[in-house]
Protein backbone atom coordinates (compact mmCIF):
# COMPACT_ATOMS: atom_id res chain seq x y z
CA UNK A 1 0.00 0.00 0.00
CA UNK A 2 1.24 3.47 -0.25
CA UNK A 3 1.78 4.23 3.02
CA UNK A 4 5.22 1.55 2.89
CA UNK A 5 6.49 2.99 0.32
CA UNK A 6 9.70 4.79 2.34
CA UNK A 7 10.51 6.15 5.48
CA UNK A 8 9.40 9.74 4.52
CA UNK A 9 6.12 8.29 3.65
CA UNK A 10 5.15 6.44 6.52
CA UNK A 11 6.29 9.53 8.77
CA UNK A 12 3.45 11.36 7.06
CA UNK A 13 1.05 8.28 7.21
CA UNK A 14 1.62 8.77 11.16
CA UNK A 15 1.21 12.40 11.45
CA UNK A 16 -1.97 12.49 9.93
CA UNK A 17 -3.38 9.98 12.11
CA UNK A 18 -2.60 11.37 14.97
CA UNK A 19 -5.17 13.86 16.50
CA UNK A 20 -5.35 17.18 16.54
CA UNK A 21 -3.62 19.10 19.20
CA UNK A 22 -6.55 20.70 21.63
CA UNK A 23 -6.16 23.99 23.34
CA UNK A 24 -3.76 24.24 26.06
CA UNK A 25 -4.79 25.33 29.04
CA UNK A 26 -4.56 28.94 30.40
CA UNK A 27 -1.52 29.45 32.14
CA UNK A 28 -3.63 30.75 35.47
CA UNK A 29 -5.70 27.86 35.56
CA UNK A 30 -6.22 24.33 36.30
CA UNK A 31 -7.94 22.12 33.72
CA UNK A 32 -8.91 18.65 33.67
CA UNK A 33 -11.77 17.25 31.82
CA UNK A 34 -13.60 19.96 30.52
CA UNK A 35 -13.59 22.00 33.67
CA UNK A 36 -11.04 24.86 34.04
CA UNK A 37 -10.76 26.64 37.01
CA UNK A 38 -9.31 30.28 37.35
CA UNK A 39 -10.30 31.50 40.04
CA UNK A 40 -8.22 33.66 42.62
CA UNK A 41 -5.40 34.51 39.72
CA UNK A 42 -6.11 38.46 39.87
CA UNK A 43 -7.44 37.72 36.58
CA UNK A 44 -8.48 41.73 34.72
CA UNK A 45 -10.08 39.93 31.32
CA UNK A 46 -11.67 36.01 30.79
CA UNK A 47 -8.26 34.25 29.31
CA UNK A 48 -8.71 34.13 26.02
CA UNK A 49 -7.46 30.31 24.90
CA UNK A 50 -9.92 28.22 26.03
CA UNK A 51 -10.55 24.75 24.67
CA UNK A 52 -13.75 24.60 23.13
CA UNK A 53 -14.28 21.38 24.78
CA UNK A 54 -15.11 23.19 28.21
CA UNK A 55 -17.82 22.44 29.77
CA UNK A 56 -17.18 24.20 33.15
CA UNK A 57 -15.45 28.11 33.69
CA UNK A 58 -14.77 29.31 37.04
CA UNK A 59 -13.72 32.59 37.13
CA UNK A 60 -14.83 33.84 41.20
CA UNK A 61 -12.67 36.28 43.14
CA UNK A 62 -11.08 37.69 40.39
CA UNK A 63 -10.80 41.24 39.57
CA UNK A 64 -12.81 41.48 36.23
CA UNK A 65 -14.75 44.61 35.42
CA UNK A 66 -16.68 44.64 32.27
CA UNK A 67 -17.42 41.87 29.83
CA UNK A 68 -17.26 43.25 26.33
CA UNK A 69 -18.11 41.57 22.86
CA UNK A 70 -15.03 39.73 22.49
CA UNK A 71 -14.29 39.22 26.69
CA UNK A 72 -15.99 35.57 26.21
CA UNK A 73 -14.30 33.12 23.64
CA UNK A 74 -17.34 31.17 22.15
CA UNK A 75 -17.33 28.04 23.67
CA UNK A 76 -20.66 25.55 22.46
CA UNK A 77 -20.54 23.43 25.35
CA UNK A 78 -20.20 25.34 27.85
CA UNK A 79 -22.99 24.29 30.74
CA UNK A 80 -21.94 26.38 33.66
CA UNK A 81 -19.88 29.83 34.05
CA UNK A 82 -19.31 31.12 37.94
CA UNK A 83 -18.36 35.12 37.84
CA UNK A 84 -18.69 35.50 41.45
CA UNK A 85 -16.94 38.41 43.98
CA UNK A 86 -15.57 39.89 40.70
CA UNK A 87 -15.73 43.60 40.38
CA UNK A 88 -18.23 43.48 37.15
CA UNK A 89 -20.27 46.83 36.39
CA UNK A 90 -21.22 46.62 32.98
CA UNK A 91 -22.12 43.62 30.70
CA UNK A 92 -22.08 44.15 27.32
CA UNK A 93 -25.29 43.11 25.12
CA UNK A 94 -23.00 40.54 22.69
CA UNK A 95 -20.95 39.39 25.20
CA UNK A 96 -23.06 36.30 25.65
CA UNK A 97 -23.02 35.45 22.53
CA UNK A 98 -21.42 32.36 21.75
CA UNK A 99 -22.79 30.30 25.02
CA UNK A 100 -26.59 29.35 23.89
CA UNK A 101 -25.78 25.61 25.92
CA UNK A 102 -25.19 27.62 28.90
CA UNK A 103 -27.39 26.27 32.00
CA UNK A 104 -25.98 27.89 34.85
CA UNK A 105 -24.65 31.19 35.63
CA UNK A 106 -23.31 33.13 38.74
CA UNK A 107 -22.65 36.51 38.93
CA UNK A 108 -23.19 37.23 42.64
CA UNK A 109 -21.36 39.45 44.56
CA UNK A 110 -20.27 42.07 41.47
CA UNK A 111 -21.18 45.65 41.13
CA UNK A 112 -24.03 45.30 38.36
CA UNK A 113 -26.18 48.17 38.18
CA UNK A 114 -28.25 47.79 35.13
CA UNK A 115 -29.31 44.95 32.68
CA UNK A 116 -30.55 44.65 29.32
CA UNK A 117 -32.67 41.87 27.81
CA UNK A 118 -30.50 41.39 24.99
CA UNK A 119 -27.64 40.63 27.17
CA UNK A 120 -29.39 36.85 27.88
CA UNK A 121 -30.89 36.88 24.32
CA UNK A 122 -28.08 34.03 23.77
CA UNK A 123 -29.12 31.98 27.03
CA UNK A 124 -31.44 29.83 25.12
CA UNK A 125 -30.91 26.72 27.72
CA UNK A 126 -30.38 29.01 31.33
CA UNK A 127 -31.77 27.24 33.95
CA UNK A 128 -30.23 29.12 36.60
CA UNK A 129 -29.41 32.97 37.35
CA UNK A 130 -27.74 34.14 40.16
CA UNK A 131 -27.79 37.78 40.62
CA UNK A 132 -27.92 38.29 44.70
CA UNK A 133 -25.42 40.87 45.91
CA UNK A 134 -25.39 43.29 43.45
CA UNK A 135 -26.46 47.09 42.96
CA UNK A 136 -29.99 46.61 40.79
CA UNK A 137 -32.52 48.91 42.02
CA UNK A 138 -34.89 47.48 39.51
CA UNK A 139 -35.00 44.75 36.56
CA UNK A 140 -36.08 45.95 32.05
CA UNK A 141 -39.47 44.47 31.99
CA UNK A 142 -38.01 42.20 29.58
CA UNK A 143 -34.61 40.64 30.82
CA UNK A 144 -36.48 37.51 32.47
CA UNK A 145 -38.57 36.90 29.90
CA UNK A 146 -35.34 36.67 27.68
CA UNK A 147 -34.91 33.34 29.68
CA UNK A 148 -37.58 30.67 28.72
CA UNK A 149 -36.02 27.83 30.49
CA UNK A 150 -35.18 29.42 33.45
CA UNK A 151 -36.05 27.46 36.61
CA UNK A 152 -34.31 29.23 39.56
CA UNK A 153 -33.77 33.07 40.28
CA UNK A 154 -31.65 34.54 43.26
CA UNK A 155 -32.35 38.19 43.55
CA UNK A 156 -31.37 38.86 47.34
CA UNK A 157 -29.24 41.94 48.92
CA UNK A 158 -29.66 44.07 45.98
CA UNK A 159 -30.49 47.59 46.59
CA UNK A 160 -34.12 47.37 44.95
CA UNK A 161 -36.37 50.96 44.80
CA UNK A 162 -39.77 50.15 45.67
CA UNK A 163 -41.44 52.68 42.99
CA UNK A 164 -43.09 52.20 39.70
CA UNK A 165 -39.79 51.13 38.54
CA UNK A 166 -40.20 47.80 39.66
CA UNK A 167 -43.47 46.92 39.25
CA UNK A 168 -42.41 44.64 35.79
CA UNK A 169 -40.01 42.92 38.36
CA UNK A 170 -43.22 42.18 40.95
CA UNK A 171 -45.31 40.98 38.31
CA UNK A 172 -42.80 38.49 37.56
CA UNK A 173 -42.20 37.65 40.79
CA UNK A 174 -45.73 37.32 41.66
CA UNK A 175 -46.67 34.93 38.43
CA UNK A 176 -42.83 32.83 38.85
CA UNK A 177 -43.35 32.50 42.70
CA UNK A 178 -42.04 28.56 42.28
CA UNK A 179 -38.58 29.45 40.37
CA UNK A 180 -37.58 32.57 43.32
CA UNK A 181 -35.29 31.06 45.41
CA UNK A 182 -34.97 32.97 48.96
CA UNK A 183 -37.86 35.00 48.40
CA UNK A 184 -38.14 36.69 51.94
CA UNK A 185 -34.60 38.08 51.45
CA UNK A 186 -36.11 40.37 48.37
CA UNK A 187 -36.15 43.55 50.52
CA UNK A 188 -36.73 47.44 49.70
CA UNK A 189 -33.73 49.47 50.08
CA UNK A 190 -35.47 52.77 49.21
CA UNK A 191 -37.44 55.09 49.51
CA UNK A 192 -36.19 55.08 53.25
CA UNK A 193 -40.23 54.79 54.55
CA UNK A 194 -40.02 50.86 52.79
CA UNK A 195 -36.10 50.50 53.64
CA UNK A 196 -36.39 46.24 54.46
CA UNK A 197 -40.08 45.52 53.61
CA UNK A 198 -40.62 42.34 51.70
CA UNK A 199 -40.88 43.03 47.72
CA UNK A 200 -43.57 39.75 47.89
CA UNK A 201 -45.74 41.77 50.57
CA UNK A 202 -46.95 44.09 47.98
CA UNK A 203 -50.41 43.38 46.33
CA UNK A 204 -52.24 45.19 43.59
CA UNK A 205 -53.16 47.98 45.66
CA UNK A 206 -49.85 49.07 45.98
CA UNK A 207 -49.01 50.11 42.67
CA UNK A 208 -52.66 51.23 41.51
CA UNK A 209 -51.18 54.47 41.07
CA UNK A 210 -48.74 52.55 38.48
CA UNK A 211 -51.41 52.06 36.23
CA UNK A 212 -52.15 54.86 34.08
CA UNK A 213 -50.38 54.04 30.88
CA UNK A 214 -47.06 56.32 30.76
CA UNK A 215 -46.30 58.94 27.24
CA UNK A 216 -44.24 57.79 25.05
CA UNK A 217 -41.35 60.24 23.67
CA UNK A 218 -43.47 60.52 20.33
CA UNK A 219 -46.42 62.13 22.45
CA UNK A 220 -43.75 64.33 23.99
CA UNK A 221 -42.21 65.77 20.42
CA UNK A 222 -45.92 66.13 19.26
CA UNK A 223 -47.18 68.40 22.69
CA UNK A 224 -43.52 70.57 21.67
CA UNK A 225 -44.42 70.97 18.23
CA UNK A 226 -48.25 71.77 18.89
CA UNK A 227 -47.81 73.81 22.02
CA UNK A 228 -45.24 76.70 20.33
CA UNK A 229 -47.60 76.40 16.99
CA UNK A 230 -50.67 76.85 18.96
CA UNK A 231 -49.31 80.01 21.00
CA UNK A 232 -48.12 81.74 17.73
CA UNK A 233 -51.42 81.17 16.09
CA UNK A 234 -53.49 82.42 18.60
CA UNK A 235 -51.50 85.76 18.73
CA UNK A 236 -51.90 86.24 14.83
CA UNK A 237 -55.63 85.32 14.97
CA UNK A 238 -56.20 87.97 18.15
CA UNK A 239 -53.80 90.67 16.32
CA UNK A 240 -55.83 89.58 12.76
CA UNK A 241 -59.58 90.19 15.00
CA UNK A 242 -58.37 93.33 16.77
CA UNK A 243 -57.34 94.81 13.69
CA UNK A 244 -60.34 93.92 12.02
CA UNK A 245 -62.45 95.50 15.37
CA UNK A 246 -60.85 99.00 15.04
CA UNK A 247 -61.80 99.30 11.31
CA UNK A 248 -65.33 98.10 11.74
CA UNK A 249 -65.58 100.85 14.68
CA UNK A 250 -63.84 103.47 12.41
CA UNK A 251 -66.08 102.99 9.99
CA UNK A 252 -69.22 103.62 12.05
CA UNK A 253 -67.69 106.75 13.32
CA UNK A 254 -66.91 108.39 10.46
CA UNK A 255 -69.67 107.37 8.17
CA UNK A 256 -69.06 110.65 5.84
CA UNK A 257 -66.30 109.45 4.23
CA UNK A 258 -68.19 106.86 2.23
CA UNK A 259 -71.09 108.91 1.57
CA UNK A 260 -71.38 111.07 -1.86
CA UNK A 261 -71.40 114.79 -0.72
CA UNK A 262 -75.59 116.09 -1.39
CA UNK A 263 -75.94 118.32 -3.89
CA UNK A 264 -78.73 121.39 -2.89
CA UNK A 265 -81.08 122.75 -5.74
CA UNK A 266 -82.31 126.21 -5.59
CA UNK A 267 -85.94 126.91 -6.46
Amino acid sequence: MGCWRGPSTVLACLLLLRPLPSAACPAACRCSSGEVDCSEHALHEVPPSLSTNTSTLWLGYNFITVLGPRSMPPLPRLLLLSLPHNRLELIHSQALVGLGALQELDLSNNCLTALTPETFLPLTSLATLNLSSNRLGELEPGVLHALPQLRALLLPDNPWVCSCGILPLWRWLRHNKEKVQEKSLLLCRAPEQLNKYPIMAFGNESFRQCQATPLSAQHYITFLIIGPFSFMASIFFCTFLGSVTVVYRNLRREPHFWRRPAIHRGR
